[in-house]
């Protein structure tokens, strides 16, 4: 978002810049006019949606390109259940947009804020074994190159490309229309219960593969974990959706309110963390119902953090897991926010998280007023130890030569853009840090 006197500012407020130049555009003709000035001007773009990235992946060193007003429906394909959608659209906003059409998107992540552009370029993901990232729902894109040429990529044209363009850190180009391979709609069944910690590591595995859609919540200095547990069913089932009174208690008022406070206490005084948390377990989850699944899926997070995310082999999860706790305890750190863990299946997007390899995920946090540098440097080191690759859009340290390592099609896609964008006219530093100059 954008502030008074010309400074953008992140979500999370983790990153900031004061463009050189700010413009909306609303057609994909005003994208190559501003590419084009920028161009003969010398200057670096960076498109920006939502800014829900934690990471500086968004930052514009010169113009900043929002496409908050480049939204909306371009056309549907009824016979193979696909949608395009303009680069700008909200996540939040197209489940309106699908409905008439009888469509719902696959899978989707907790939050609902980005846009479709920014969620699938920076490897946005929901949980589900049987299910990628948001990128893999992708079936093709119209892109605007460094060049002004307007370049389109699905199944009859420039095929090949998919796989990297459709998750491509913004290092491609600009995108303008996303292609979503849609499915019927579909009505989510939800179970939130806090258990035991020891009895979900114990069987761990075993919830995974028989549930659609596991997770869970560990709060630090307890011994407990919220678990979600989503089942699909037809459209056609029986809904029985939270009401307005108790959803306003739990998501407003407690997950929101409350833990706005308790983050609030806590930082002023860390020693309250431990019964804070403890507290939370008891307040947070703890609920069964049926509802859409755009409105299982995605929760309301109105309380301000920064997070830390990677992707491990799924079968490094638990000892992943251990590790990380057992550092909470050796720092003796105080932490207020839980730590989170998903599951995503395998896929062929060439800088995927989980490329090549069923995947497990594990996302710290902390309080957007706490300095995270010290807990996550620390946890990343972890991850790295048992084969770890970080979240795009989210806070990391690594460089290309470490990533390098890490993807086998790395220097595949760094070949593209070389090829693409030769002037490295979207070029800023974290894509100079994470994919070399």
């Amino acid at each position: 978002m954008m502030r008074p006197g010309g400074t953008w500012q992140n979500w999370g407020r983790s990153a900031s810049a004061r463009p050189s130049r700010v413009e909306f555009p609303r057609t994909t003709e005003a994208v190559v006019r501003a590419i084009a000035a920028a161009r003969a001007a010398k200057l670096r773009v960076k498109p920006v949606g939502a800014g829900h990235s934690f990471s500086a992946i968004a930052v514009a060193p010169d113009v900043l390109l929002d496409l908050t007003d480049l939204t909306g429906l371009v056309s549907v394909d009824r016979e193979r259940n696909r949608v395009t959608l303009r680069a700008g659209t909200r996540l939040h906003q197209i489940p309106a947009l699908l409905a008439p059409y009888g469509l719902a998107m696959e899978n989707l992540g907790d939050i609902d804020r980005q846009s479709i552009s920014g969620a699938v370029s920076t490897g946005t993901h929901g949980t589900g074994a049987r299910f990628g990232g948001l990128a893999t729902q992708i079936a093709g894109v119209r892109l605007v190159t460094a060049s002004g040429e307007l370049l389109t990529i699905d199944d009859s044209e420039n095929s090949e490309l998919l796989p990297a363009v459709a998750l491509s850190l913004g290092a491609l180009g600009v995108l303008v229309e996303v292609t979503v391979q849609c499915v019927p709609a579909f009505v989510l069944h939800a179970l939130e219960q806090p258990e035991a910690l020891s009895a979900v590591l114990g069987d761990l595995d075993d919830r995974v593969a028989a549930a659609d859609h596991f997770e869970f919540y560990w709060f630090p200095h307890t011994d407990r974990a919220m678990t979600k547990t989503n089942t699909r069913l037809p459209e056609s089932a029986p809904r029985h959706p939270l009401p307005p009174v108790g959803k306003w208690i739990d998501d407003t008022l407690v997950g929101n309110g409350l833990h706005q406070v308790a983050c609030s206490v806590a930082k002023a005084i860390p020693a309250t963390i431990p019964p804070i948390n403890r507290l939370s377990v008891k307040l947070w989850g703890d609920r069964e119902f049926t509802d859409a699944s755009s409105r299982v899926f995605a929760t309301s997070r109105g309380v301000r953090f920064r997070e830390m995310e990677y992707a491990l082999p799924v079968e490094n999860a638990r000892a992943a897991f251990d590790a990380l706790r057992a550092l909470v305890d050796e720092h003796g750190w105080r932490i207020s926010f839980p730590v989170e863990v998903r599951f995503a299946a395998a896929d062929d997007r060439w800088l995927s998280t989980a490329h090549g390899r069923p995947s497990a995920y594990i996302a710290v946090h902390r309080y957007w007023r706490d300095d995270p540098a010290e807990y996550f440097e620390a946890v990343e080191q972890v991850m790295l130890s048992f084969g770890g690759r970080p979240h795009w859009g989210k806070m990391h340290n690594l460089d290309a030569a470490i990533l390098r390592e890490r993807y086998p099609r790395f220097d595949d896609f760094v070949a593209l853009r070389d090829r693409l964008d030769p002037d490295r006219v979207f070029q800023n530093a974290y894509l100079e840090r994470v994919l070399g100059g």
